[in-house]
């Protein structure tokens, strides 16, 4: 039998991970049009309404039921806003281990919120789910997300060279593909143990029908 993740809901000092859902429509969509996001991430451009629907409506859960990741919306814990989304991808319950990146609204960024959700996000899942390994793949030029990565405790296990298709914005406007290269990251349970302390111990993941 296949495993899945759970409908949940994870809970931080700011932040609530919760399931995407169809309210959350035009501010994904805003988010996935941004020019940082447009060139780290393979969404399409230009990212519309439709688009954001589909991913909620039929991406996002046959992921999850399917076993192979999970997709959260990344929410302020005072105004519910949507400030980003956490994703887990390429998931092997035999290994047990998956796949975690993030993106973060031009909105939000600034606020720490990629790394106090990736690690409230890693905890549950070692500690809930049982997973030995998350991995992460950063782009050679996205310093961000490699900060982020350090941020959380992730150790560099090395270079895939040309690995990584990227974007960049010609003069006229249009988006070049351009190869670089991705570094892995990994986080194993015994790298939490130092990172983790501020954010963790408050025991705040709840179901989602519980918190909505």
């Amino acid at each position: 039998m296949t495993s899945t993740f759970p409908t949940i809901s994870i809970s931080t000092e700011r932040l609530v991970l919760r399931p995407l859902d169809e309210d959350d429509v035009p501010a994904l969509a805003d988010m996935m049009n941004d020019e940082q996001v447009a060139a780290w991430t393979a969404v399409p451009q230009p990212y519309d309404e439709a688009e954001a629907r589909r991913w909620i409506t039929e991406y996002a859960p046959a992921e999850r039921t399917g076993g192979r990741g999970l997709d959260l919306a990344v929410t302020e814990f005072l105004t519910q806003r949507l400030v980003g989304v956490i994703r887990l991808a390429k998931t092997n319950w035999h290994v047990r281990s998956t796949e975690l990146s993030y993106i973060i609204a031009p909105w939000a960024r600034g606020e720490g919120y990629a790394s106090e959700a990736a690690l409230a996000t890693a905890q549950w899942l070692f500690r809930d789910q049982k997973l030995e390994r998350i991995e992460l793949r950063t782009a050679a030029d996205n310093t961000a997300s490699q900060q982020v990565a350090q941020k959380i405790g992730c150790i560099s296990e090395g270079v895939l060279r040309g690995a990584c298709i990227a974007r960049a914005r010609a003069e006229d406007g249009r988006w070049n593909e351009v190869r670089t290269d991705y570094i892995v990251w990994s986080l194993l349970p015994e790298d939490l143990e130092g990172p983790g302390e501020h954010f963790a111990e408050s025991g705040g993941f709840t179901s989602y029908t519980d918190w909505n």
